[in-house]
């Protein structure tokens, strides 16, 4: 299996693995302002337990850090947990300011 591609969708608000072609997965988002709201991860059937879910998040983090100033709400169970264990993507977690 070769190694997926992952693509920013703007129009459908997702970000697509895409293999040969073919979409593997995808993470959905809802854009407010500078925010992502990272909704759900999908795999299909047919590609899980090869690391596409890992290189979604990769690739979406990825892009946030390359276009500056974005950041990210991952509501998604499994993006909220692939955050914590990858750090270096920390600076890139949406941090509501407190209010005084």
């Amino acid at each position: 299996m070769s190694e997926p591609t992952i693509t920013h969708n703007p129009k459908t608000q997702r970000y697509e693995a895409l293999i040969d072609g073919e979409v593997a997965g995808f993470i959905s988002y809802e854009r407010l302002d500078d925010v992502l709201d990272l909704q759900h991860t999908i795999v299909e059937p047919a590609f899980e337990g090869r690391g596409i879910g890992t290189a979604l998040a990769r690739g979406v983090f990825e892009d946030l850090r390359e276009q500056g100033g974005l950041r990210a709400v991952p509501t998604c169970p499994f993006l909220a947990r692939w955050l914590t264990r990858h750090e270096e993507y920390a600076d890139l977690r949406h941090r509501p300011e407190a209010h005084a």
